[in-house]
């Protein structure tokens, strides 16, 4: 059911182009690019990841370029512009997080967490991209279109997946089974 051009799931709101998007990351063709956005401001964080994040730093640090630890050790890793908190970033270009894989730019706090080090993934609105959450009375999700994703649409179209399938685990741990399920079951609507 749509309401105002959005899908109301519980007390989410739901852009109708999160379900019908196609879109797979293509990491090769990309690059990390949504990790190294020329920008100031670094990803999103949510008050109550900041102390998770402080707790899980030191088993961090060794995936992290050593001027990214120094930065961090020196600054911080998060600062609050307009009321938002943001993690730094280095250069006014990567997440101060960014660590890369050949050519690749990687999270690593979620190398750490794959590799069994912490139990903490990433930052929610790292884990949701392309989704971005909009407060609004309650959370309002909306695809971000990002041009040096076009290889993830391309992607996604091959693979025929749509942006809500592709983010199934980050929209789980954000909202839960019951709310994904019944977000999927108005795809069928």
């Amino acid at each position: 059911m749509f309401t105002n051009n959005f899908i109301p799931i519980e007390n989410v709101m739901v852009r109708p182009e999160i379900m019908e998007t196609h879109f797979s990351c293509d990491l090769e063709k990309c690059k990390g690019a949504c990790c190294t956005v020329e920008s100031e401001y670094g990803a999103p964080l949510l008050d109550e990841e900041i102390p998770v994040i402080n707790e899980i730093l030191e088993e961090v640090y060794p995936y992290l370029p050593e001027e990214h630890v120094k930065m961090i050790k020196e600054n911080g890793f998060s600062y609050k512009i307009e009321g938002e908190t943001m993690t730094r970033s280095m250069n006014k270009k990567e997440c101060v997080f960014v660590n890369y894989e050949n050519t690749v730019a990687k999270c690593s706090i979620e190398k750490a967490y794959f590799d069994g080090k912490i139990k903490f993934r990433k930052p929610i609105s790292c884990h949701l991209f392309p989704i971005r959450v909009t407060k609004f009375g309650g959370d309002v999700l909306r695809y971000e279109k990002f041009n040096e994703c076009a290889p993830a649409l391309e992607k996604g179209k091959k693979e025929n997946v749509k942006i809500a399938e592709f983010c199934k685990d980050s929209l789980v741990r954000a909202y839960g089974n019951k709310w994904y399920k019944t977000l999927m079951d108005n795809k069928e609507k």
